[in-house]
């Protein structure tokens, strides 16, 4: 056992003493902080280029009509001579040239923008959005309807999710924060299984190949050298994703009050900007400013209710059950290879299930009641990843624990047998061992 945690220890010690520990464990943070304050930022952003559209109207409806910007003006022609005027517009001062047919009212496609450049999402939006409301109007007062009379038959529903307990409890739940939450604690689980794999299996190779492990496997039994290899790497593993915690939220709380809007805010007009284009501000329409409160208080209200303890305790212990179930499986393949161009014909049926892991996770955040994502939430092979986007939805104790003690009863029979063949294989050079000599080795008695 001594031997075991002194190899653990040196695993750890030489992985977090080397300079892409220390630099991932900066550029981690960045970018996870990244992904949530950029887009937000990028959204507020506005297009500073003055952009002078000029309008032919054949049908004679829109002389006036579409809304100004600072930087969006529109200028309205005498005429509705097209070939004149797409003849002429290369040496205009013209960002684009608006066409509208006279048979816009029953055409949809009677709306035609020509230019040299490739016109904004946001800018197309605002068009498309001012030629459909003017059109709108226009048949409303035609049946004697006025806008007036039809936002006031508007009506919002928001339905809330209750769950109801055996026992009579009520607890709200929110579907788009625990879809969230299911998406990133199943992808973390993802990326930290299969990036903590490989280097356990390439630590491996680098061992067998410098010829090192024939000396440490002269004062070691190779199972304390695959234990020690697979905890210490696992303990490196934890300690960076608590460091990225740590980093991201300090980040997040120092510099997105930089960028994200006041929440105040959301009390008056709110504008939906188009997260494709960086100058969509002017592609904003008026929205129900209480629908948003309401979906807003929701998720407020859901958030107390999702109980971050058990997804904590059930991310650590599911990121270990899967970890030393495939990090054990890494360990073998890399034991019965030469370099990491020799893994090739054994990688795919170990990260295959991972893979797929991923496809039903993408189902379970919107469906966790389907029975394909019951059971690979069971399986041992695609539980890690499944279950932990299923518990934000909420999952009743007796299947988590179904789950775990099947994920342990798996990865203890599989560390067994990935020994046995690390056992062989760690020792053999030279050879291209085939799935049916791994086999062979996996028989052999000590």
């Amino acid at each position: 056992m001594n031997k075991t945690f002194t190899i653990i220890s040196r695993e750890y010690t030489t992985r977090v003493r080397k300079k892409s520990f220390l630099i991932m464990c900066i550029i981690g943070p960045l970018l996870f902080a990244g992904m949530m304050i950029v887009p937000t930022y990028m959204a507020q952003m506005e297009d500073t280029e003055m952009k002078i559209i000029a309008v032919a109207d054949s049908s004679h409806l829109f002389y006036g009509a579409f809304p100004e910007t600072e930087y969006l003006k529109f200028e309205y022609l005498p005429n509705a001579d097209l070939n004149k005027y797409k003849n002429e517009f290369h040496n205009s001062r013209y960002y684009a040239l608006l066409f509208i047919s006279h048979v816009v009212v029953s055409s949809p496609n009677a709306v035609h923008m020509y230019s040299n450049k490739s016109p904004g999402l946001g800018v197309r939006m605002h068009i498309a959005n001012t030629i459909e409301k003017k059109l709108e109007s226009d048949k409303l007062k035609t049946f004697g309807i006025t806008q007036e009379t039809l936002n006031a038959v508007k009506t919002n529903i928001t339905v809330r999710s209750v769950k109801l307990s055996e026992s009579g409890d009520e607890k709200e739940s929110n579907f788009t924060l625990a879809m969230i939450v299911g998406y990133v604690v199943g992808f973390l689980i993802y990326f930290t299984l299969f990036f903590s794999g490989t280097q356990v299996m390439r630590g491996v190779i680098e061992e067998k190949s410098n010829r090192i492990i024939e000396v440490i496997i002269s004062s070691v039994k190779p199972f304390q050298l695959l234990m020690g290899k697979i905890l210490g790497v696992g303990m490196v593993a934890l300690t960076q994703f608590a460091i990225w915690i740590v980093l991201t939220i300090g980040i997040s709380a120092i510099v997105s009050p930089m960028f994200m809007p006041d929440v105040e805010n959301l009390n008056e007009t709110v504008r939906i900007q188009d997260f494709m284009d960086t100058g969509s501000s002017i592609a904003t329409q008026q929205v129900d400013t209480d629908l948003i409160n309401r979906e807003l208080t929701g998720m407020l209200l859901s958030l107390h209710n999702i109980d971050f303890a058990v997804i904590i305790l059930s991310f650590i212990f599911f990121f270990l059950g899967g970890y030393f179930l495939y990090g054990s499986l890494f360990a073998a393949v890399g034991s019965a290879v030469d370099g990491d161009t020799d893994t090739q014909q054994f990688m795919l049926p170990v990260t295959l299930p991972l893979i797929f892991a991923i496809f039903v996770m993408i189902n379970t955040v919107q469906n966790p009641e389907s029975a394909l994502t019951y059971w690979c939430s069971i399986i041992p092979f695609t539980s890690p990843i499944v279950m932990m986007a299923r518990i934000p939805f909420g999952v009743p104790y007796s299947q988590i624990f179904l789950s775990a003690m099947l994920l342990i009863i798996t990865f203890i029979i599989f560390t067994w047998l990935a020994s046995k063949v690390y056992r062989t294989g760690i020792l053999m050079y030279g050879k291209k061992p085939s799935w049916k000599e791994m086999y062979k080795w996996i028989k052999y008695k000590n």
